[in-house]
């Protein structure tokens, strides 16, 4: 036993890449990464609005015993609460009956809020008459799709 030679152990592997691509290659791939997080919190912080939008949503559709003219009352604030959230304040707070719902139109591209079951909102704070059931549930969709997919 005494004559045993110890074997030599190689070098440790390094970690890094050998070649100048490859380091290249790492860089630019760690830096891509971080600016996917960075656009990423962005992104999300910027959709903030969204989803406080969406839970009051939700909120007001599992409220109970609310009076249907009073939800569409609701419905209204919470679109405008929300356009002003994500719009410049001197586009958005001037706007009322049509010119509010071409506005709508427009940012979400279509013509439901002017020509279909949008056309609540322009007077739901201010109509007394109650609406029907039926109608509530298409704008309540209308809505949730508008809060979704408004281009900023």
């Amino acid at each position: 036993m005494a004559g045993l030679i110890d074997i030599p152990l190689p070098r440790p592997v390094s970690l890094l890449p050998e070649t100048w691509a490859s380091r290249i290659a790492l860089v630019l791939l760690v830096v891509g990464a971080a600016f996917a997080i960075w656009h990423g919190v962005r992104r999300f912080r910027a959709n903030r609005y969204r989803r406080a939008a969406l839970a009051e949503l939700d909120r007001i559709e599992r409220t109970p015993g609310i009076a249907s003219d009073q939800r569409a009352a609701q419905l209204s604030l919470l679109v405008r609460r929300t356009a002003l959230e994500a719009f410049p304040r001197e586009t958005v707070a001037p706007l009322a009956g049509a010119g509010w719902l071409s506005f709508l139109d427009r940012s979400y591209g279509g013509h439901e809020f002017s020509e279909g079951v949008g056309r609540v909102l322009a007077n739901a704070p201010y109509r007394r008459a109650a609406l029907d059931a039926d109608e509530l549930r298409p704008l309540e969709q209308l809505i949730r799709r508008w809060i979704r997919g408004h281009h900023v």
